[in-house]
């Protein structure tokens, strides 16, 4: 044990006896792989604003946000509002509530490619929809998207993320607009989908290269493939998504995170004339049900969080990530440890090497970043083990400045340890 570990276990003794409980009734003490990290992840007792408190009643500066969706933050006053005054009437119904219909009209208003929107409970969710009715439109099977690109734990749609393609799934490499046009003209004929995020979220916020997006969308049209464009985390990055900042027109959208407020919520949106598979009006539609989509508490909450998300409040996000990015950069520099980073709006990486990696799992600083992501937690802040970073509109420039100190004693830790 170092003394960067022996610091958070005498900080979290209750989280570690809660580990202890956990471990008895779930496999590893885990209900959610990207999480947990070594010796045990944390026991949140509450968050508020853009801090959390754990059982031990350390206060964390989150720049996680749980993982990009908490855009406003916690127990955002709005929100918990609209939630509480939902609440007093029932919280899920079979059949549609004005809330429902209200996002749905929001999502359609803001997002370029949304003409008509399906409602589900997370973005896997999503995807697997999306992956659906592209194959009963097309009568085709394979999906194709970018090696280590994530759209949720579907099988099919999981693949990528680890690297390899399989019975019914294809892959291209993000970056290389030639790799999904050979893939499309050799078997553009068995291709259902060509599934992209605009920004890759889980292999280190890689943004595209000048025109990669529409060479590959280009290219999934005339082989007459659906394009599925992944927005469920670059959705807080413009008003309309990053398919406005790209000017991409793809056939469906996935969402979920922000359009939920906080609560479980995923969605498909896009061409009417496509989204119309699902019509329960017309003979032999798309069967698609599930007890808790568009319920009238995610919808409530959902319609406050997209409503509030201005674009005056996404610039100010991305001005302070830049700031956050530059200042990292100089903390590093001053602590003489190798370090990178990606920033694309409010969204950040961070990387314990001299150079970003490309699009990959497979990163050289795995311990490091290990021991940096345990350092920051003692010194209350709260980011992903991966070094995934998410700013919210709570931040204010006065807590960058607080952030900025708090990482610079991290930093200073792993330098040490590093001697």
């Amino acid at each position: 044990m170092n003394a960067i570990e022996e610091r958070f276990r005498k900080q979290t003794v209750k989280s570690a006896q809660l580990a202890e409980r956990a471990e008895r009734v779930m496999p590893g003490g885990d209900t959610r792989t990207t999480t947990y990290h070594r010796p045990y992840p944390l026991a949140i007792d509450r968050g508020e604003g853009p801090f959390l408190f754990d059982v031990d009643g350390n206060r964390y500066i989150d720049l996680l946000g749980n993982y990009t969706s908490l855009v406003h933050g916690h127990a955002y006053p709005p929100i918990g509002e609209a939630l509480a005054r939902a609440a007093r009437e029932g919280t899920a119904w079979p059949a549609r509530s004005r809330a429902q219909i209200e996002l749905a009209e929001l999502l359609c208003e803001r997002i370029p490619a949304v003409e008509s929107v399906r409602f589900c409970n997370s973005g896997t969710e999503a995807g697997m929809l999306a992956a659906r009715v592209a194959r009963h439109l097309t009568g085709r099977k394979f999906v194709l998207m970018a090696r280590y690109g994530y759209h949720g734990s579907y099988d099919d749609l999981e693949l990528g993320l680890l690297g390899h393609d399989g019975e019914r799934t294809l892959l291209g490499e993000f970056g290389r607009a030639d790799t999904f046009e050979q893939l499309l003209g050799q078997r553009g004929s068995e291709i259902a989908a060509v599934f992209l995020e605009p920004v890759l979220g889980s292999s280190g916020v890689v943004a595209p290269p000048d025109g990669f997006l529409q060479r590959v969308a280009d290219a999934a049209q005339r082989s007459g493939a659906l394009l599925v464009l992944d927005e469920v985390i670059t959705l807080r990055l413009s008003e309309g998504g990053a398919q406005k900042i790209f000017k991409l027109k793809p056939d469906l959208i996935m969402m979920g995170k922000i359009i939920g407020g906080g609560m479980p919520v995923g969605a498909l949106g896009g061409r009417a004339e496509l989204m119309a598979a699902f019509d329960p009006r017309e003979r032999h539609s798309l069967l698609h049900s599930g007890t808790f989509n568009g319920n009238v508490l995610t919808c409530s909450a959902g319609l406050v969080s997209v409503r509030e998300l201005t674009q005056q409040r996404i610039d100010k996000m991305e001005a302070q990530a830049r700031r956050l990015a530059e200042e990292f950069k100089r903390l590093a520099r001053q602590s003489e440890i190798p370090f990178s980073v990606r920033q694309f709006g409010s969204l950040m990486n961070i990387f314990f090497t001299n150079v970003a990696p490309p699009a990959t799992m497979v990163r050289e600083d795995l311990r490091t970043m290990a021991q940096f992501h345990l350092a920051a937690l003692n010194h209350g802040i709260f980011i992903a083990p991966r070094g995934l970073i998410a700013l919210s509109t709570v931040i204010s420039d006065k807590l960058v400045e607080e952030i900025c100190e708090r990482v610079s004693a991290a930093m200073a830790d792993v330098a040490r340890q590093m001697a």
